[in-house]
């Protein structure tokens, strides 16, 4: 089967869940979203093929190829096995169109610039949860020698001279930003002598995308601390690589067990990934054990404690995890707060949860979550890709049955996220936006996941 980066087209639909179902089982965890996609972009370095394993089938990931192929990249998918040939790449521009929907094809400038010479993308869009801006790129890509302008949305960045190649720098940068350490850590990669980042973001997924240009054969060393040393060398090679197992997924359904107090199994993951969100479980009263080195076990007890959360850049706990504990702690015995440092606007999901019952108000970046005996389902609306796992989590505990619309969100991030809970024996499906429907027992058939 070829696939040149098609998005699969959405019709108007609705999830309908019936709550309080016990689950139980393991979780197949899928590759993580945003290493797929920064490693994606990365492969434009190369002028060979590239092979990534371990792909999530996500909009996100067909939006991501459809800006590749723009650019004259030839894509073939076959399964979770992406083929990538940027052999031929001929266009320095992306699509706008495409951009404004995926704020992560930003990113391909970095690889543009440092392959081509030029680059022309669009300001990026995305989930709308704050400003993001990306003068921490433009100054990064300024300090490596780019002329970078900015007309009409679009971001114009050319380097001159014969030789068209970006020159290593020193940059600090102002806030640890995943985007801005990974689009200069591409743009470095093939410039000529060393640029160090500073303060630069330690994401796991900025580790893989290091990993994965390593293995073409580019220099970067300290991936993964606060600075990271990139050699610049003159062409990378081809590569097999497999993409890390997401960890926000096997956050979420650890807390898909706590909240419907199931024991669930879940691998392939990385717990070194995720050991913020398990030391919060653990504070809140789960048990949670480490089976095998790429398998974890998720033990409820009886009571869910209340806990404080504030978000921070890795290793501290994530903001994408915060939507999810914060419908779990509406469940818990107390008071919690919830601050959210990241994104501005990240606590669209609070009118939806308090629809369903809860008692969360809302002061500044601060969430006040009171735990309450009981949520009730309830027609809502996801705000953005968390939010919407944080309702379908909500709506598993709730009583009664709970209709969840803004499903675009949902598709962008998590793989096969409704068959995988029906495997698990969670009752739900997703049906056309005004159709009525009955519920589904208990033993209906899982989809295939």
């Amino acid at each position: 089967m070829t696939d040149t980066g098609s998005v699969p087209k959405s019709n108007p639909s609705v999830l309908e869940i019936w709550g309080r179902s016990s689950l139980k089982g393991h979780v197949t965890i899928s590759g993580a979203k945003n290493s797929a996609l920064a490693i994606m972009a990365g492969a434009l370095l190369c002028p060979d093929d590239c092979r990534l394993r371990n792909v999530p089938s996500l909009v996100d990931i067909g939006r991501m190829g459809q800006v590749l192929a723009a650019v004259g990249v030839k894509l073939e998918r076959q399964g979770n096995i992406l083929d990538i040939n940027a052999r031929h790449l001929n266009q320095s521009k992306a699509p706008y169109e495409i951009v404004n929907q995926l704020r992560a094809s930003f990113f391909v400038i970095g690889s543009l610039l440092a392959r081509l010479g030029a680059a022309q993308v669009p300001l990026p869009g995305g989930c709308a949860i704050g400003a993001r801006p990306v003068d921490l790129h433009v100054r990064g890509l300024q300090a490596l020698g780019a002329e970078v302008q900015i007309e009409h949305g679009m971001v114009h960045a050319y380097v001159r001279g014969n030789g068209r190649r970006l020159k290593g720098a020193k940059i600090y940068l102002d806030y640890p930003s995943v985007g801005a350490t990974e689009t200069l850590m591409m743009a470095a990669t093939l410039a000529e002598g060393e640029t160090i980042l500073e303060n630069a973001a330690q994401e796991p997924e900025v580790v893989d995308l290091a990993n994965f240009c390593n293995a073409m054969g580019a220099k970067i060393r300290g991936a993964g601390t606060n600075t990271i040393i990139i050699s610049g060398v003159p062409s990378l090679h081809s590569v097999d690589y497999s993409i890390i197992p997401d960890r926000i997924e096997t956050g979420t359904f650890l807390v898909a067990g706590a909240i419907t107090h199931s024991e669930l199994t879940l691998s392939p993951v990385v717990p070194d990934h995720i050991t913020a969100a398990i030391a919060k479980l653990q504070d809140i009263g789960m048990r949670v054990i480490q089976e095998a080195p790429d398998c974890l076990r998720i033990i409820p007890t009886g009571i869910i404690r209340a806990t404080d959360i504030e978000t921070l850049p890795y290793p501290g706990f994530p903001t994408d995890m915060q939507a999810p504990f914060m419908a779990l702690l509406t469940l818990s015995d107390g008071d919690s707060v919830i601050t959210e440092t990241v994104f501005e606007n990240r606590l669209g999901h609070v009118p939806e949860l308090n629809r369903m019952g809860a008692d969360i108000r809302i002061k500044g970046n601060n969430a006040i979550v009171r735990g309450v005996p009981l949520l009730s389902g309830a027609p809502v609306v996801a705000t953005d890709l968390r939010a919407s796992a944080a309702l379908i989590l909500a709506a598993l505990a709730a009583d009664g049955k709970t209709t969840i619309q803004g499903l675009h969100h949902l598709d962008r991030g998590y793989e096969k996220l409704e068959a995988k809970l029906q495997k698990l024996g969670a009752r739900l499906q997703r049906v056309s936006d005004h159709s009525p429907i009955k519920a589904p027992s208990v033993t209906q058939s899982p989809v295939n996941s």
